[in-house]
């Protein structure tokens, strides 16, 4: 699937499979049965007061579990739950925006009727029969679901020269670059920065400064940490951090990079 971004950056996504996603599916039912029996147990310690009110109580909590365990996990992990992360599966916007909180509900509130009438016979028609492979609750929250392969980090050599990287002075905003852009994304930045002698300068300026542009609205560094550097340091920038290739300068210590960020300048 090609997704291009409202910056003009086209990069395309592996979509996950139906096949893949139901073994995501069995791994995640999973998860919840193991939750709810856990939860369940610890209410049944309680039947000795009220047997009817903990009959109530239980299911409650599954439908409480049952929804509230996608919600959470693909919330907090950027589109993922415990099956996808393992199988290497995302949920993303499919229009190639953030994912936002309200497109999560949407589809896991859903996921009651893809589900219907038994082991998501709606859901899983709906996704054969769909080129983009999406269930009814992706459709209403304009989400799809893209395989995220494992990608082998590349030879630092292949950068150029090695620069000073002022986003290693800020680790937490770094793990969070990380987390947001994907494999697609690094890749189409990496080929560009090793091919950018075969572009003219026009043309290479604009390649880079779409790139910085779509980077910079999936996290904001501090003003101190970009001024100075171009679009192409920029990128370069965050190619090094996706693919945690620092090099020495993201292991020197305090003093050491502030050495080289004076011989930089």
């Amino acid at each position: 699937m090609n997704i291009r971004t409202p910056e003009g950056v086209v990069f395309s996504s592996m979509l996950a499979s139906p096949v893949v996603r139901m073994l995501a599916w069995v791994v995640d039912i999973t998860a919840v049965g193991v939750l709810t029996m856990a939860i369940r147990s610890v209410l049944l310690l309680a039947a000795v007061v009220n047997v009817d009110f903990v009959m109530a109580l239980s299911i409650i909590v599954y439908f409480a579990v049952t929804v509230g365990y996608g919600i959470c996990l693909e919330w907090l992990w950027n589109g993922q739950t415990l099956g996808k992360r393992l199988l290497r599966l995302r949920v993303v916007d499919e229009g190639g925006h953030r994912l936002h909180f309200n497109q999560i509900v949407v589809r896991n509130l859903l996921r009651f009727v893809d589900s219907l009438p038994l082991f998501y016979f709606v859901g899983g028609v709906t996704t054969l029969l769909n080129s983009r492979a999406q269930r009814l609750g992706d459709i209403a929250a304009g989400t799809v679901v893209v395989r995220q392969p494992k990608i082998d980090p590349p030879d630092i050599g292949q950068l150029g020269g090695m620069k000073y990287n002022s986003f290693s002075d800020h680790p937490y905003l770094e793990a969070r670059l990380c987390s947001q852009v994907t494999p697609s994304e690094a890749s189409l930045a990496l080929a560009a920065l090793m091919r950018r002698n075969e572009l003219d300068t026009p043309a290479r300026l604009e390649v880079f400064r779409g790139f910085a542009e779509h980077f910079q609205t999936l996290v904001q560094f501090p003003q101190e940490v970009t001024d100075g550097i171009s679009d192409e340091q920029y990128v370069r920038n965050v190619v090094c951090s996706v693919y945690r290739l620092n090099g020495t300068a993201g292991h020197a210590s305090a003093h050491d990079r502030e050495q080289m960020r004076s011989k930089q300048e």
